[in-house]
């Protein structure tokens, strides 16, 4: 495991579009704000109705490129990607979705654990929301609970009044701001794209700690995301992919005995009381959603393309 002795790193930054250019716009206006310039932006397309390249190339921003995916490749598939297109002399990768902006120093303050400490692999900052930005959204996540495959982030809509201030590690990195080390990319592989999207960061998060890495929760690094504090209505695509991850996830992580537990669990009480809620409501779509979510797992294997 390296620990990096130079204070100057090359930084290759993966940011995902698909048809949201606006929103891309103003990260990369946000991008303009950092005072750590070795770095390198790659903007993935995903697939969009309309190819952004002429708009992001009139920006002028820094060092910045447009790769385009003729599809819709999802987080993991599309920061798979991106990954693929970063310069081959890179020493982090820097997940960043394109709905977070940035505060000045975040790159070097999300560096820092790395000079230091050669076992750590990640590192997080702590996120924010950007519509209530007192208000943190991450500050490290608590464990996952293997019998349930849910976990809870640290800090969770509360007022931050530096309650959270105090780095250390922590259980799981957030897909929203995340800075790996290559040496993980090339040691553990990249995202399991067969998620699509949700739990994909858990996974690959999972299999980083098992590889012997560390995940770090840097509380002196700060970013804002633009998704809101509430969520609202959950759309049937978001249910289907919850539902389906989630057991996804247990079937690639779980031991023989976590997953016999979660099984049960999930049988006996998440599937009846999903089935209740979304019938009680009349939301057909979403209860469609979440039985092909669940009978996916029946005809998929647990096994993922990277």
């Amino acid at each position: 495991m390296k620990t990096y002795k130079t204070e100057n790193p090359f930084v290759s930054i993966v940011t995902l579009n698909w048809n949201g250019l606006g929103v891309t716009l103003e990260f990369l206006e946000s991008m303009k704000l950092s005072t750590y310039k070795n770095y390198e932006i790659i903007v993935v397309d995903n697939g969009s109705d309309i190819d952004p390249t002429e708009a992001i190339n009139a920006g002028n921003y820094y060092n910045t490129k447009v790769v385009k995916s003729p599809v819709n490749l999802g987080s993991a598939g599309g920061n798979n990607f991106g990954m693929r297109h970063c310069r081959v002399n890179y020493d982090f990768c820097f997940q960043l979705n394109n709905d977070a902006e940035i505060t000045p120093d975040l790159i070097e303050k999300c560096l820092e654990p790395f000079y230091t400490d050669s076992s750590i692999g990640v590192v997080c900052p702590k996120i924010r929301f950007y519509d209530k930005p007192d208000v943190i959204q991450y500050a490290g996540f608590n464990k996952m609970n293997m019998l349930t495959g849910k976990t809870t982030a640290v800090g969770s809509l509360e007022v931050d009044n530096g309650q959270h201030d105090v780095s250390g590690y922590t259980h799981l990195a957030h897909g929203c701001a995340m800075m790996v080390k290559k040496e993980v990319i090339e040691k553990v592989g990249m995202m399991a794209e067969k998620y699509f999207v949700y739990y994909d960061e858990t996974d690959w998060s999972a299999r980083i700690i098992k590889a012997g890495y560390k995940i770090y929760y840097q509380a002196q690094g700060l970013c804002f995301h633009k998704e809101s504090m509430s969520m609202g209505k959950e759309s049937p695509l978001k249910v289907y992919y919850m539902a389906r991850n989630r057991l996804f996830f247990t079937r690639r992580n779980g031991t023989w005995l976590q997953l016999v537990v979660f099984i049960g669990f999930f049988s006996f009480l998440t599937i009846p009381k999903t089935v209740l809620k979304f019938s009680l409501k009349k939301e057909w779509k979403h209860l469609k959603a979440f039985v092909n979510g669940v009978t996916w797992n029946l005809k998929n294997s647990k096994y993922s393309p990277q």
